[in-house]
């Protein structure tokens, strides 16, 4: 008997849980306030039903109700998503996919960030190969514009910030293919922004060519860089659709909404 009776008693809890989650999606598709009447109705439960669980969400802060039998959601969630966004880590999510494209290639596969006017290198998986590989420390930097990574922050640049980036470091050139004047470097941000990833054609390291697409948060801020490192001889131009696919997966993981075509 006590074992029904509990079992009663959790079915119960979890269609209150149910009932809870469809009021609150009805309030989170709104943009206004919404009266108790139509919140009840589009959430398929009785006024007074609707009502006892809001005034429960009330008290918890999960809804705000704005004026009599009128109700919003509550700040209590606003506190709560940014909780979890601070907890979200993006080499958690990318690591994975990062294997995969490892795999699917062969090459190595790098996670980067921005930090000043430099990106650093965060994660990465060694190319398997016995012969020529590209290795990159995790730790280590280079210059925004002689990587494919660096060129996708630049590209989210207005044109004032990408001339004061030249003023600031010089463009140094580290081989005979890097780009080291603004002319050279904003016809080479179009063709990034155009088409949606990067490239490095040896201009950080002879012999070594890069292809990268951004990685988005959810409020679609690029907060990180995937790239795909080879042997210029093994590069692969077919490869970037499989590197902007990778990036956007980490993307969706990580809160990003799907790209629109």
């Amino acid at each position: 008997m006590a074992t029904r009776a509990h079992s009663k008693e959790s079915k119960s809890s979890i269609q209150v849980i149910e009932r809870m989650s469809k009021l609150i999606d009805v309030l989170g598709e709104s943009p206004n306030a919404v009266g108790l009447k139509q919140l009840a109705a589009a959430a398929g439960l009785h006024p007074s039903t609707a009502h006892r669980i809001l005034t429960a969400l009330v008290n918890d802060r999960l809804v705000e109700r704005v004026d009599q039998g009128s109700y919003r959601l509550g700040l209590r969630l606003l506190e709560l998503g940014n909780l979890v966004k601070s907890r979200i880590s993006v080499r958690e999510h990318a690591l994975p996919l990062m294997r995969e494209l490892h795999a699917a290639t062969g090459e190595a596969v790098n996670l980067s960030v921005r930090r000043d006017d430099e990106i650093v290198y965060v994660e990465r998986t060694s190319s398997g190969r016995s012969l020529m590989r590209v290795v990159n420390i995790i730790g280590a930097r280079a210059p925004l514009h002689l990587t494919a990574v660096g060129k996708l922050f630049l590209a989210e640049e207005p044109p004032d910030g990408v001339e004061a980036y030249a003023a600031r470091t010089g463009l140094p050139a580290f081989t005979r293919n890097s780009l080291h004047t603004l002319p050279a470097i904003e016809k080479e941000l179009e063709k990034v922004r155009g088409q949606g990833y990067a490239t490095d054609n040896e201009e950080a390291e002879v012999g070594v060519r890069c292809i990268a697409a951004g990685i988005r948060d959810d409020a679609g801020q690029l907060v990180a860089g995937l790239s795909l490192s080879a042997p210029a001889e093994r590069m692969k131009p077919q490869w970037a659709w499989l590197v902007r696919e990778t990036a956007a997966k980490i993307s969706r993981a990580i809160g990003a909404p799907p790209a629109r075509d």
